[in-house]
């Protein structure tokens, strides 16, 4: 009963929130709970359905990205059967040993399994090159085109401690960064709202 009056109170006063938001997490976090996936999720739905019915002015969430950081993304078995079955509340983009599947129905969830900012812009680049893109016609909306991401988050969570990795490294360079000392497996549905109040608490410059 307390926690449900705390989670209303948070509520109460939140009107924006992040349009497209970011998880970074490790295998060794979530090898103990792959579940928790599904539960985050849930909340961040649950959360931008009563944020879109009190406030007018926000669109809610319009899309997760989630990255497990990993240096063995070919041994993760549990945490593939908790992903694809995500299907029946969301439509997910598993980027997964070089390969992508998309399955499912809902807002667009991104899973991307060991896939980091490093390699995703020298695959870039390697393109490009056998594109033939002369170094005098390379601007950043050539690159951007090449990227196996065209996600630009408004915010990035990081569960765990304050060491970030490099995924969207060059995608999310305006974006706003959380870093929670929880564990994923300990976050709690308050955990994210307050997360959300601190975005809508911060006034966003963008680079300026």
């Amino acid at each position: 009963m307390i926690y449900k009056l705390y989670e209303w109170h948070l509520l109460r006063n939140l009107d924006s929130i992040p349009q497209v938001i970011c998880f970074m997490i490790s295998d060794a976090e979530i090898k103990d709970d792959p579940a928790q996936i599904r539960r985050i999720i849930s909340w961040c739905l649950e959360i931008s359905e009563k944020v879109q019915k009190n406030s007018s002015k926000n669109s809610g969430i319009s899309e997760i990205i989630i990255h497990i950081s990993t240096l063995c993304p070919e041994n993760q078995p549990s945490i593939i059967t908790d992903i694809y079955n995500l299907s029946d509340i969301v439509k997910v983009h598993l980027h997964y040993k070089e390969k992508t599947e998309t399955f499912g129905t809902g807002i667009p969830v991104t899973i991307a399994i060991g896939k980091s900012g490093r390699e995703e812009i020298s695959d870039a680049i390697r393109s490009m090159v056998d594109d033939n893109i002369r170094p005098e016609d390379l601007t950043n909306e050539v690159l951007e085109r090449y990227l196996t991401f065209s996600h630009t988050p408004d915010c990035v969570i990081k569960t765990g401690g304050a060491h970030l990795v490099d995924f969207l490294i060059w995608q999310s360079v305006y974006s706003e960064l959380f870093f929670l000392d929880l564990n994923w497996e300990k976050i709690r549905k308050t955990d994210l709202i307050r997360a959300f109040r601190d975005f809508q608490s911060r006034n966003r410059r963008f680079g300026a």
